[in-house]
């Protein structure tokens, strides 16, 4: 008997310490991007939730050679020569029925090249980096970045 108020403690101290990691396993946040040729930090993306659906949004430009005026002269659609900062780059991404730990069906623009891609997001780590996969097709035809939690 005296055993199980310990046994209790032990698990409230295990559920509060987990806690704040299970909370973080979901690509709502801010994300540190890294350039995958140099290795350089390029930009923190903003990604939130609204009714379930999550949108991207770069809050900040991390690259000392990005003016921070510079605009997507690029991107095809509404966000032709639209100022990048500020811009959303992730749309209408939607948790994965069938894989708890994944988001997709939505799209991501590159900013440098005006691509818009298929996307997919899976917070690894405990949500402390996140596989970001663009593709056209299907995810096999893709790329990924891992993307590093700044918050």
């Amino acid at each position: 008997m005296r055993r199980l108020p310990r046994l209790v403690a032990a698990a409230a101290l295990g559920a509060a310490l987990c806690g704040p990691a299970l909370a973080q396993t979901t690509p709502v946040g801010v994300w540190k991007t890294v350039d995958d040729a140099t290795g350089q930090e390029k930009s923190l993306i903003r990604i939130s939730d609204a009714g379930g659906v999550l949108t991207g949004r770069i809050e900040k430009l991390l690259d000392p050679a990005t003016p921070p005026d510079a605009v997507c002269k690029e991107c095809s659609d509404e966000r032709k020569d639209q100022p990048i900062l500020g811009m959303t780059i992730i749309r209408n991404v939607r948790p994965d029925d069938s894989d708890k730990g994944l988001w997709g069906g939505g799209d991501i623009l590159d900013p440098n090249n005006g691509k818009v891609y298929k996307v997919r997001l899976k917070p690894i780590d405990g949500g402390a980096r996140m596989d970001v996969r663009g593709y056209i097709g299907a995810p096999l035809l893709g790329r990924t970045q891992t993307w590093i939690r700044a918050e």
